[in-house]
């Protein structure tokens, strides 16, 4: 039931024994309010009345029989404690109910007022007066239609990527061994020698990714040779050195000295059936001809998923730049560091606030499509993806007969895993792909085809 009046407050009775609990809301804006509620003897005192009886019937105190323990004895000792956790209780509920009832769309969860909180003399005081501090998002609209234009690029998968792929899998299956000396395509495993004797590291040079005029000077080199590096010069892409050397920026542009502890060769695998079972399962591909085909079409799903990402992302972008959502940032930022256990503070909230924000708003703008366009995601279709993806995981439809029976079984144990967050992980991925779905169904979509160092330059474009 809801009442509204003149000055933004609303009052809700909250009937409980026979009781009224008076509850207020003072809205201060279209986002931030403020839950007032009065709690009375009236309100409190019967079931207050009831544990204390009930404490009596089954307390065990020296000098009494059981159930004879005077009314007046319980009350001197957990009369107190009966009043906080019977008022807490009912605090809890009511101002849930109100929540509810009044259709309020609160962020978070509402904040107690711990100053007016900690005055309260649960000894002699009869009525109360609590407030706790809550934050809103106000109504907003989401107009999904063809008037939002987007591209979505597909990646050519051209001879160059394939040979490199190719290339790239010879490498990884191919046979290791330790030469003595250093050529350009082996790697250079050693440790990192500083003037700090106790900074201690160690990586390995990947030859033929150093910058050209580089790489010379590691070709010819031995077992035990060192040799003086400038990391931060050391590749033309900075981000290696980290990778390669585990330096952080600052380490990198320091000089080290790298001791060569094992060279590293990798002999390319033959084109062999021995090769097609090791990279697709044992008796996928017959012949070189299809293992180059499997290839193309593994390279060519992993491109479309990398795309369908980066549309998704555009999306997002788009819906949450455009589609304007007023949220109670002071307010957040308060619930954000009441709830975070001291973890988080104004520093972390200054450098992750804005993230925060937008995540949120991305959030409330899915479930105001799921809300419009009616989607749902059943517990039965859960149960069905779960399925599918332990089948999956046995190896496809070829074992489906073996395991129909148990697949319920196993099932029904993967979902209550985690105490069922394994369902909600599951449920809130399968929902959110019918949301994204759904608006790609309703804007437009151009498709323009790619070439994949464009795609690249394109993403970090998009991330920076």
């Amino acid at each position: 039931m809801k009442s509204k009046v003149s000055n933004w407050e609303y009052k809700l009775l909250f009937t409980k024994n026979a009781t009224a609990l008076d509850i207020t809301l003072d809205k201060k804006s279209k986002t931030d309010g403020l839950i007032k509620i009065k709690v009375t003897p009236t309100d409190y005192q019967p079931k207050v009345e009831e544990k204390l009886r009930e404490y009596a019937r089954k307390a065990n105190i020296k000098g009494f029989r059981q159930g004879k323990v005077p009314t007046g004895v319980i009350q001197k000792m957990y009369g107190k404690s009966i009043l906080v956790e019977e008022v807490n209780h009912m605090l809890s509920h009511s101002i849930n109910d109100y929540i509810k009832s009044n259709n309020l769309k609160v962020l978070g969860e509402p904040l107690p007022n711990h100053e007016k909180n900690s005055i309260i003399d649960w000894d002699h005081q009869k009525e109360f007066d609590f407030e706790f501090q809550i934050g809103m998002v106000d109504d907003f609209a989401v107009t999904l239609g063809p008037k939002i234009k987007l591209k979505s690029y597909s990646i050519k998968v051209d001879k160059k990527v394939i040979d490199d792929t190719l290339m790239d899998l010879k490498s990884r299956f191919g046979k290791q061994s330790h030469p003595e000396t250093s050529e350009i395509n082996d790697n250079l495993f050693g440790e990192l020698i500083s003037e700090n004797p106790d900074d201690k590291k160690s990586g390995y040079i990947p030859i033929d990714k150093l910058n050209s005029k580089e790489q010379n000077r590691f070709v010819g080199l031995k077992k035990d040779d060192v040799i003086n590096i400038q990391p931060a010069s050391l590749f033309s892409d900075t981000k290696l050195v980290s990778s390669y050397l585990n330096l952080s920026e600052d380490e990198a542009k320091k000089g080290y000295d790298f001791k060569i502890t094992t060279i590293s060769r990798t002999e390319p695998a033959e084109i062999n059936e021995e090769l097609f079972d090791k990279v697709f399962g044992k008796g996928a591909v017959k012949t070189e001809e299809e293992f180059i085909q499997k290839i193309e079409q593994t390279v060519s799903d992993n491109y479309k998923r990398e795309s369908d990402h980066f549309l998704e992302h555009e999306i997002q972008h788009e819906l949450v730049d455009h589609i304007k959502i007023t949220l109670p940032e002071d307010f957040l930022r308060d619930w954000l560091k009441a709830t975070g256990e001291g973890k988080i503070t104004d520093e972390v909230l200054e450098k992750e606030f804005n993230e925060y924000n937008t995540s949120l708003k991305w959030d409330l703008i899915k479930n105001k499509i799921a809300e419009d366009q009616k989607i749902k995601v059943e517990a039965s279709d859960v149960k069905e993806k779960a399925k599918d993806m332990i089948l999956e995981q046995f190896g496809g439809k070829a074992v489906a007969d073996q395991i129909q029976d148990k697949l319920d079984a196993i099932a029904d144990n993967y979902l209550s895993g985690e105490d069922g967050q394994n369902f909600m992980k599951l449920y809130n991925q399968m929902r959110s792909e019918k949301i994204m779905q759904k608006i790609k169904e309703l804007i437009t979509i151009d498709e323009k085809p790619i070439s994949l160092d464009e795609f690249k330059k394109l993403t970090e474009k998009h991330h920076h």
